[in-house]
């Protein structure tokens, strides 16, 4: 069985990407990949997504050199998203963060910042 045959994108050609870090298990970061950024992670072993802000190929680290190099991807039970299993190289977040997700969001809305301190809100 051939990965392409589990696949099932959504109405833009989108799967969604949990990047995990492959040794502790901490979300870095949330993604999109098309069937072409999946090709070139696959390929290269190094995370490629869709900006679906920019609407063009984005190569992870591209800019900063904070790549994630992919040690493992599992495809969800429904074939519509998937985790791959990262090692950084460098923080994940453009905030400089090693997570993008730092915020910590209390019972009552309250919102606190949990990361590495870098990050200003």
């Amino acid at each position: 069985m051939n990965v392409n045959e589990l696949l099932k994108f959504d109405d833009k050609g989108l799967l969604c990407a949990v990047i995990q870090h492959h040794q502790t298990g901490q979300v870095l970061m949330v993604g999109y990949m098309n069937q072409e950024s999946l090709e070139i992670t696959l390929r290269e072993q190094r995370a490629c997504f869709w900006s679906r802000s920019r609407q063009k190929l984005w190569r992870k680290g591209e800019s900063s050199g904070n790549v994630l190099e992919v040690k493992e991807i599992r495809i969800d039970c429904d074939g519509d998203a998937l985790v791959l299993k990262c090692a950084p190289a460098g923080p994940t977040c453009h905030t400089n963060e090693t997570s993008c997700f730092y915020r910590l969001v209390h019972g009552d809305g309250h919102i606190e910042l949990a990361g590495d301190g870098v990050a200003e809100k």
